[in-house]
């Protein structure tokens, strides 16, 4: 098994790096992923090093090697980051937590994390203290030790996320050992487990990691939002409760990237493009939708109603933008992060409703794009997961239905590439001296105007400076 680790590890720029810029010194060891990469056979990007001492100072020397920058990741964790160049990649090194590597490596998480390497002889034979080589080999995933998850509880985020991540079996003892620390499975501080949830959900397989974490316990502790929808029943349109419905709408966003021009046709390549650029927090656009497929509908619990003799969930919208927000800062995400969860959690429902008006009319168009931005084509794209979801016998749910949707959807992410391309309409005259030309002073009844004259020229209703000025006075008369 250990055969090829030093050729991979070599062939690794992040790597290469660390050695060229502290390969002559003695106490620093390649640890972690890096190893269990290579040894599975899988490109190494990112590499950790465990240090005797002066991680800092090794940090630095990686940096300046690289011509890029180092910083403090973890006081606690005596963990620096030296980052390359535009972040093509990063080392992370970190204090021994021991005497020895081999007393680190038995204080690590899993066994497959727990071999190390000598970085100035990435050819020697690694050191692996737990038996780490034959579980990669065996794609098993076990806890390097009985307290390693009572010594950081991450680590139970963690297991599900490199079972989603790396496709291992989570091995018995070690669901059991995580299983008796589930409860503190949110303890740890929102920015590390939001980092370990994005790459969950970013994995190949982020349902599979979604159910490691039930099958750990840890759902409630980490995602209570989550957890509340299980068992939570709805309407006849749906053929899941709110909880299999969600995993289901994950399920169809996964199927749609893999064929964008299903419902994008011949814009899937702009619509790609939208969803691998980088937004917030490490999160591309589309990874941010993934996590946003799994929080749209946290609103559903608090307001079902069957009052009536229905289930309705009037109002879910909004009140899953206020749980997001919630969830957001508990996970400290930035604000751009909070704002998209938000958009795409308050908009869901948007497109569902005008599907009955086809063909939309062109102020209605303009009307969703203007409300859904910055989001639009990201909401759009997750209301069609959401609709191939909800297969029960309702009206909604009937193949009509179903169809005006996928088709109003194709519609309107075209609209909303073109929008992003060419930017939102504008007014052919600017505010000041359209109130000039009105005789009205500046303030909310000028932006009110202005708004009606792009929406007129998105529709085609108004042309030039001349056009633009009848048409605001003709509703400014409306008004008197």
């Amino acid at each position: 098994m250990s055969e090829g680790i030093g050729d991979r590890l070599t062939a690794s720029p992040a790597a290469e790096v660390a050695r060229e810029a502290l390969g002559e010194r003695d106490g620093v060891w390649v640890v972690g992923g890096a190893v269990r990469d290579a040894a599975s056979g899988r490109p190494v990007v990112d590499v950790d090093l465990a240090v005797a001492g002066g991680e800092d100072d090794a940090a630095r020397a990686v940096a300046s090697a690289a011509g890029g920058h180092a910083f403090e990741l973890s006081a606690e964790f005596g963990t620096w980051r030296a980052v390359a160049p535009y972040e093509r990649w990063h080392v992370d090194v970190t204090r021994l937590r021991g005497a020895t590597i081999e007393e680190d490596l038995g204080r690590r998480d899993f066994t497959v994390n727990a071999v190390a390497v000598p970085l100035g002889d990435l050819g020697a034979d690694p050191i692996d203290p737990t038996g780490g080589l034959a579980d990669a080999q065996r794609r098993v995933l076990r806890a390097a030790g009985v307290a390693a998850f009572a010594d950081d509880p991450l680590r139970i985020l963690r297991a599900a996320r490199l079972s989603a991540e790396l496709g291992f079996e989570l091995e018995d003892q070690t669901v059991a050992l995580a299983r008796e620390a589930a409860s503190r499975a949110g303890d740890p501080a929102g920015e590390r487990q939001l980092q370990e949830l994005r790459l969950l959900v970013s994995a190949p397989d982020p349902l599979r990691g979604l159910a490691a974490l039930d099958e750990l316990g840890a759902t409630g502790s980490v995602l209570p939002e989550v957890e509340t929808m299980r068992g939570v029943e709805q309407n006849p349109n749906h053929h899941l409760d709110v909880f299999g419905h969600t995993l289901e709408v994950l399920r169809q966003l996964l199927e749609l990237e893999d064929d964008l021009g299903s419902v994008a046709g011949d814009r899937a390549g702009e619509l790609s493009e939208l969803l691998t650029e980088p937004l917030a927090d490490g999160f591309s656009r589309g990874q941010a939708l993934r996590l946003g497929a799994l929080l749209h509908d946290v609103g559903k619990p608090e307001t079902r109603d069957d009052s009536r003799g229905f289930v309705t969930f009037i109002g879910h919208d909004h009140e899953g933008a206020r749980i997001v927000t919630g969830v957001c800062r508990r996970l400290r995400t930035s604000r751009t992060l909070e704002a998209y969860l938000r958009g795409v959690t308050l908009h869901h429902l948007r497109l569902g409703f005008l599907a009955s008006e086809r063909p939309l009319a062109p102020r209605r168009v303009h009307e969703y794009l203007r409300a859904t931005e910055p989001v639009s084509a990201d909401v759009t794209l997750l209301t069609v997961a959401d609709r191939l979801s909800a297969r029960g016998e309702g009206p909604i749910a009937s193949p009509e239905m179903v169809n005006a949707h996928l088709e109003l959807a194709g519609e309107m992410l075209a609209a909303a590439l073109d929008r992003r391309r060419d930017g939102p309409p504008r007014s052919p005259i600017p505010g000041d001296e359209l109130a000039a030309e009105l005789g009205i002073e500046e303030g909310p009844e000028l932006g009110r105007l202005l708004s009606e004259v792009e929406a007129a020229v998105y529709a085609g209703e108004v042309t030039g400076r001349e056009g633009a000025v009848a048409f605001a006075r003709g509703l400014l008369e409306q008004t008197e």
